[in-house]
């Protein structure tokens, strides 16, 4: 991979990040941080010496352009896989054309997304010929993205901003791999699949999110063809979330949605193929009722549990289990009798294959490395196997393989320490980097914790925590997230607040995420209430956010399946898993809910902190030791002096 001949390509990170160095030039309001010239210096020599690297760069440290800089100037083909698809997109549009603007040639630089996010040519013409729409909505979205084909060069849907997030017109016409017929595809060579391969084959620089990532490690390991081209280093911007995105891709799952799905494609393939027969039909018929009467069998009681008596649940519904068994292999046997088959039944047959895979390894294997556990969410009925650790799997399959590999978060330490996240990863040897944030915290933010209030275990929390919250909120005029860690809790206080308080009250759940904050952003004096969603990602600098009021310190459920699997794990290796596991678990959490907060270097304001157990326990010490160095107060008459002297 030639390297280009650039003033860029040939500087070190000092030349880029110093005072008056080539950041200085390109943009007039380059501010020089300590702190991003030493995490880009690190970043280089990781590079450099195929090392790996952990940074913890605290918000405002320019951790983007950090990394970003010394990997295009690197010269090797190196991934960056971000915690969201908005990141990417800040990447790809904002950050990346800043560079090239200064670069002497053109960037190579390819953005990856999963296949859904991507418009199949093959589906949208076969539409036209065949009636799948439902409905006015979807007739005049058809129109848009039909209207739109023709000039976008990418079909990525992020370019149609007037489509609904929840368009059914989309999914009928998405690149899912479900229905691909690869290179069998009559339009195989203008898919925009295949164009996204081929932009990335001829990049330096490839940017993912962190589902893509692992999607594509897992394909890796199984032998089937991978989505992302061979790379040099990868770098994990938001690394604190792949232990939880790593533990999706490498377990096991199935739903009553994936296989209501299979029949509902293997239906629409054989009307649009004119492929039918009445043996096909009743094999559909069969697969849909099977799995209705079969997923009809689990409690209907919302939330996740543990799935422990799967032996005795197949015992007990045999009949069940086996003609959903069945109803599968008669599909599948259904479409391999079909004459000439058509390029799309290939992969349905895959499906029904894969689907019975996921039946046995679900309720006739047990693998103590894992945990197995169900969801219902509404109608939907979730069956997973989830990984208990995947530090061996990270350990063998990514650290052991990529020269390079870099973790960076504004939330990795716990009390100054990175042994927490190098235990659930499996990293061993790195460099370690810490970059203090880069606002005056002391000055900018104070940290109110309220001492008096009960444990948030007992029963009198909830009215004393409103009453507390109350008055916090009027002291801020407003202004606010209100962080729970759990639905049940947040709607108790939004009852008895919302009522009280003068100031507009939003509640999640009751819009889309992005119409809430787009709706807290420009009302004056909002105040909204929320839970894990809000906790991260979410950036609302300048005065409208003043105040984030958290009600108890971010423990994980330990009766959730996953982390009551994890903590018996440590129990039973000899550790203690409160203060290897549910503490810093917490720590990190709590590190991102606060850093909600202070975005900006003219950001002012209040933290507080309803949970009086980390003045009271042992344990608190550790919390507060972790989090920047805000000022400190168990008063509320300091919270009120502080918002008057911001108000002065």
């Amino acid at each position: 991979m030639a390297a280009p001949s650039s003033p860029a390509r040939q500087a070190r990170a000092r030349d880029f990040f110093r005072r008056g160095g080539l950041l200085a030039s390109w943009h007039p309001q380059y501010e020089y941080r300590h702190g991003q010239l030493d995490m880009a210096h690190e970043v280089e020599l990781a590079l450099a010496e195929s090392k790996h690297l952990i940074v913890e760069a605290g918000t405002g440290t320019g951790k983007t352009l950090a990394y970003l800089l010394p990997t295009l100037a690197s010269g090797r083909r190196v991934i960056i896989s971000t915690g969201t698809k908005n990141l990417q997109e800040q990447l790809f549009y904002k950050d990346v054309p800043f560079i090239e603007q200064h670069w002497e040639r053109p960037l190579r630089v390819a953005y990856m997304k999963g296949r859904q996010n991507y418009l199949c040519r093959e589906k949208l013409y076969e539409a036209e010929k065949r009636p799948i729409l439902s409905g006015f909505d979807e007739i005049e979205e058809f129109a848009l993205i039909k209207a739109w084909e023709p000039e976008t060069e990418t079909g990525d849907r992020a370019e149609l901003k007037q489509l609904r997030q929840d368009s059914g017109t989309w999914h009928k016409l998405d690149a899912r791999r479900e229905l691909c017929a690869g290179s069998k595809c009559p339009h195989f060579e203008r898919c925009f699949i295949t164009k996204m391969h081929q932009r990335a084959a001829e990049a330096d620089l490839i940017i993912v999110n962190h589902h893509l990532f692992f999607a594509d490690l897992a394909l890796r390991e199984d032998d089937f063809a991978s989505i992302i081209p061979d790379y040099q280093a990868v770098i994990f911007d938001e690394a604190h979330e792949i232990e939880e995105v790593a533990g999706q891709h490498f377990g096991v799952q199935l739903s009553n949605y994936r296989l209501e799905e299979l029949a509902r494609d293997v239906r629409n393939v054989a009307h649009q193929n004119d492929c039918g027969s009445p043996g096909l039909d009743r094999a559909i018929d069969l697969l849909a009722g099977r799995a209705m009467a079969f997923f009809a069998l689990f409690e209907r009681i919302e939330g996740r549990k543990a799935f422990r008596d799967r032996e005795g649940f197949r015992e007990r519904f045999k009949d069940e289990y086996s003609g959903l068994l069945g109803a599968v292999q008669t599909l599948e046997a259904a479409l391999k009798l079909i004459p000439q088959q058509p390029d799309p039944v290939l992969p349905l047959e895959r499906r029904c294959s894969e689907v019975e895979t996921a039946l046995r390894l679900l309720f006739e294997e047990h693998d103590e490395r894992y945990v197995y556990w169900m969801e219902r969410r509404g109608r939907g009925v979730f069956l997973q196997a989830t990984p208990i650790d995947v530090a061996g799997l990270l350990s063998e399959r990514l650290f052991e393989q990529v020269p390079t590999v870099v973790l960076t978060s504004a939330t990795l330490a716990v009390d100054g320490s990175f042994d927490y996240l190098r235990d659930r990863l499996g990293v061993t040897e790195a460099r370690e980097l810490i970059v203090p944030g880069h606002f005056d915290y002391a000055t900018q933010a104070l940290l109110y914790v309220a001492s008096e209030l009960p444990d948030p275990r007992s029963v009198q929390f909830t009215q004393r925590a409103a009453d507390e919250a109350l008055a916090l909120l009027r002291a801020s005029r407003g202004r606010a997230f209100v962080l729970f860690t759990s639905y049940q809790q947040m709607r108790a206080v939004y009852e008895i607040v919302s009522f009280a308080l003068e100031y507009p009250c939003l509640l999640q759940g009751t819009a889309p995420n992005s119409a809430l904050l787009e709706e807290f952003r420009s009302t004056p004096g909002a105040v909204l209430f929320a839970t894990a969603s809000f906790w991260q990602g979410v950036d609302v600098p300048g005065e409208q956010l003043s105040l984030v009021i958290i009600d108890k310190l971010p423990f994980a459920a330990p009766s959730d399946p996953v982390v009551e699997a994890r903590i018996k794990a440590i129990r039973q290796a000899g550790g203690n898993p409160f203060v290897e596991y549910q503490i810093p678990d917490a720590v990190l959490t709590l590190k991102q809910g606060f850093g909600r907060l202070i975005r900006s270097s003219k950001d002012r304001g209040v933290l507080a902190l309803l949970d009086s157990r980390v003045v009271k326990q042992s344990y608190g010490r550790i919390f507060l030791d972790s989090l920047p160095d805000y000022q400190f107060s168990t008063e509320r008459a300091d919270v009120v002096r502080f918002f008057e002297e911001g108000a002065a």
